[in-house]
Formats: structure tokens, sequence, C-alpha cells
């Protein structure tokens, strides 16, 4: 596709999804437990469904057709600006988080500890807008992000304001990545458009981060600017330093941006790997990260029990995640035999154990090659392995993949599917296609799995002599 007509191909993909964000986006008036038929049936219903899935359909075909044949980084940068405008005015699309942000800020304007009760303690002025299951669940986010909302709060007064302020700062996120992703891409590399392009003009970015105004936007953007500063400088304890901190400032957002950081200290060494090395560069960047994370908690006056409303993630159960959908296959399987077996939690304890393995082993690889895609790749292993998965969590990877992969194609093609799991007003798909998801993820593990076996058999075979 020529790369003129891309750019108006996604504009017209964006204006049809800022049209079903208008007429049946996640409103906060909109019923809160619908379903993909009573959607149909509402107001607007067919056109909404019409206008999101081919609104998705060319904005990721216009992203997919030049991802390989970016004109330049301004290039991408415009045409990525042009297709956030229409979502950048329009109603939340497809995610009521926004309204949970204003719930928690509320809360702790008002003085009440969000990691000690749920919203529906203040009670939240806007506590109808939320979905039951959070309601009495502790805020899982960091202690940056509940300061960060509960000044949106006291600033702004109500829901509406609130809303254009979470999103402004969700802009300056996605503005952020768009900084820092050349440095990161240079050291590698890889082109610096195509990093850009590759990274934000992924369809989860308008509909997520822009217009859902998800604080993954902010954690992703510090994340990235930290590996930038620390890339560019490596070696120079004030960078690294600084680095470190740019980290823990996305920790204290997300506390899955830990996850990077002992590949971010193996990025700060100048020269070849040592104990000694590591810890003359690598101790600033876990240093100005830990300190970051442990003073921002206190100075808010909070504690870690951010920590503990992680686990509350569980309480979602879809087969989006590989190793919930094995349980899930599993308890489908027993059912024919009178059994009734809940596999979850040995199923979902199993992929955290995993998920604590590849991290060491990938860590440890990472010491005489490129720290940086090791990175990005302990981030794509931490959202496969975990008990919950929602599509915006990819546009973690996603964003460090673009500016650290030489091959494209297989995370490209998670973040395509993962476009479409989502109805306008916030429905999760995977919900109501549970007996045939799971089974059908299970069986992608499966053959996953096989492959890795194969390819390590084939990797310890010698080669024949000519």
């Amino acid at each position: 596709m020529p790369h003129h007509l891309a750019r108006w191909t996604g504009l017209a993909g964006s204006a049809l999804l800022a049209v079903a964000a208008f007429l049946g986006g996640a409103l906060p008036d909109s019923p809160l437990r619908p379903t993909p038929v009573s959607i149909w049936q509402g107001p607007h219903g067919p056109l909404v469904i019409a206008a999101w899935l081919v609104g998705t359909v060319l904005l990721g075909y216009a992203w997919w057709a030049l991802r390989d044949s970016v004109p330049s980084t301004r290039w991408a940068l415009t045409t990525v600006g042009l297709w956030l405008l229409p979502l950048l005015i329009a109603p939340p699309l497809a995610s009521r988080d926004v309204y949970a942000y204003a719930c928690q800020g509320a809360s702790y304007a008002a003085g009440i500890n969000p990691y000690e009760q749920g919203v529906s303690a203040l009670p939240c002025p806007w506590l109808d807008t939320i979905s039951f299951i959070w309601r009495d669940t502790p805020a899982p986010y960091g202690p940056l992000f509940v300061v960060l909302a509960g000044a949106v709060v006291k600033a702004t007064g109500s829901l509406t304001g609130a809303i254009v302020v979470f999103r402004l700062i969700a802009l300056a996120g996605v503005a952020l990545t768009a900084v820092s992703l050349p440095v990161l891409a240079r050291r590698v590399g890889v082109p610096a458009e195509r990093a850009v392009w590759l990274a934000l003009g992924c369809p989860l970015v308008a509909v997520h981060l822009v217009s859902g105004a998800h604080n993954d936007a902010l954690m992703v953007g510090l994340l990235v600017a930290g590996l930038a500063v620390i890339a560019s400088r490596p070696g120079r304890p004030g960078p690294l330093l600084a680095g470190g901190a740019l980290l823990g400032l996305a920790a204290a957002i997300k506390v899955t941006a830990l996850v990077v950081v002992p590949f971010a200290a193996l990025a700060a060494i100048v020269g070849g790997y040592s104990i000694r090395a590591l810890i003359r560069h690598g101790g600033w960047v876990v240093g100005g990260a830990v300190a970051v994370v442990v003073g921002v908690t206190f100075a808010a006056g909070l504690d870690f029990g951010w920590v503990g409303g992680l686990a509350r993630g569980g309480d979602v159960i879809a087969w989006t995640s590989p190793s919930t959908a094995v349980g899930q296959t599993v308890g489908y399987l027993a059912v024919p035999f009178g059994a009734h077996v809940d596999a979850l939690p040995v199923t979902r304890g199993t992929g955290m154990a995993v998920l604590a393995l590849v991290l060491l082993w990938l860590w440890w690889r990472a010491r005489t090659r490129e720290p940086l895609w090791y990175a990005a790749l302990a981030l794509a292993a931490t959202v496969a392995l975990a008990p919950l998965f929602h599509p915006w969590y990819w546009i973690w990877p996603l964003a460090v993949l673009a500016a650290t992969a030489r091959r494209t194609g297989w995370f490209t093609v998670v973040a395509l599917v993962a476009s479409f799991l989502v109805l306008p007003d916030g429905t999760g798909l995977a919900r109501f296609t549970k007996t045939v998801g799971a089974p059908l993820m299970t069986l992608l593990v499966i053959v996953f799995v096989v492959w890795l076996v194969r390819s390590a058999r084939a990797a310890r075979q010698p080669v024949a002599a000519d």
C-alpha cells in the first residue's frame, strides 16, 4: 500500500472508531454488565458494532501494511498524530478503567488509603460508573499514580474534567515514548522510523492508551525513557542514576516496569560483563530505581499494599492468559467424567513459576548479548505467563520490541489480534468465547512447547562435517 493511502486509510478507521465511541463507547451511564447480544439490540447497536469493526480493520491494516516501509520518522509521527486526533476528542472507548482512576483519586484526596479500602468506602461520587467487581478491591496501581489521580480529582472536581486530564497524561506518556524510541533503536541498529511506527501506530495505542486513557501510557513512556537514557550514556554515573530513577517512576505507576531493571543494569556496563562491572555501573541503575520507588511510596504517605492489590487481578478469568486457558480446558475435559476440577490455581501457579525461571534464563543470556532485546523478551514473557491478560498489556513489550527486534511478524500479529478482543463499551469478548478460546489457546501452548523442545534438541545435535 502506498504510504499516503495508508495514512488516510488509518485516519478513516480512527474516525469510525470515534463514531463508535460517541454512539456506544464506555460512557458513564452505559450498562455495567452488557453482552454482545444486548449491545447489538441496544440503541444504534448494529451501527456501533459496524463502526468499531470496520474502523479497527482499517486502522490495523494501514499499520500492518507499512510495518517494513515507513518513509521517515517525521512521517510516522505526523501520521500517528493524525490517527490519534479523532479519539482524543471522543468519549472513552473499550474500557471503564478511567472511572476507577477518578474514584481512587477521590479516595486518596479524601484521606483514605486506597490500598486498604475499595472505592465504595468513600463512597466515590462516581461509584455507579465502576464495574461491581472493582468497587471493593484495593488499588493495584503504584503510589505515584495514586498521588497523580488524587491531584487530578482535586484540580478538576468533576468526572469529565478528570477524564480530560487523565487523557492528557496518557498523551504525555505517548509523546515521551516517541521521543525516546529512536535512541533505543540507534543503539541496537534498528531503523528509528520503523520503531516509532510499530510502537505507536498500533491500534492498541489509539484505542486503549489515548481513548481509554490507561495509565500504561505513562508507565511505558517512563520505562522507554529510562532505557534510552541508560543506552545513550553507559558507564556514566549521573545518567545511569537518572535512567534508574525514570525506571523507578515507571514502577511507581505499575510494578511491572521493575522487570526490566536487571537488564537495564547490564545495558549500563561499558566493556565486557563482569561482576565488578555490574556492581560499578549497574548499581547506579538499580539504586536509582529502588530509591525512587521507596521514596515515592513514603512521600505519598502510603505503604506497599499496592503489591498485594495486584493479586486481585486474578479475579478476572479469561482464556487470553495461556495459564488460565489451560486451567479452563482441564476443567472442561473433566466434566464428561462427572468431575468438577478447579485447575486454575495450579496452572496459574505453574505459569508464575515458569515465568521466574524464564526471567532468570533471559538475564543470564543477556550478559553476553544485547540486554535491551532481552528486556523486551522479559516483558513479553511477563505478559504471556501472568494469570491475566488485557489487550493493552501487550503495549508494554511492544514498545521495546519495536526498537530492538529484527523480526517483527510474531509480536505485530499478537497486537492485531488483541485489537479485536474488546467491544466499544468495554465488553471483553474473551468472557463469551471461553469454551472455544480456552481449548484453542491450550492447543497453541502445546504447539509452542513442542516447538521449543524440538528446537532445543536440534541445537544440541552436532553439525555433520562436509
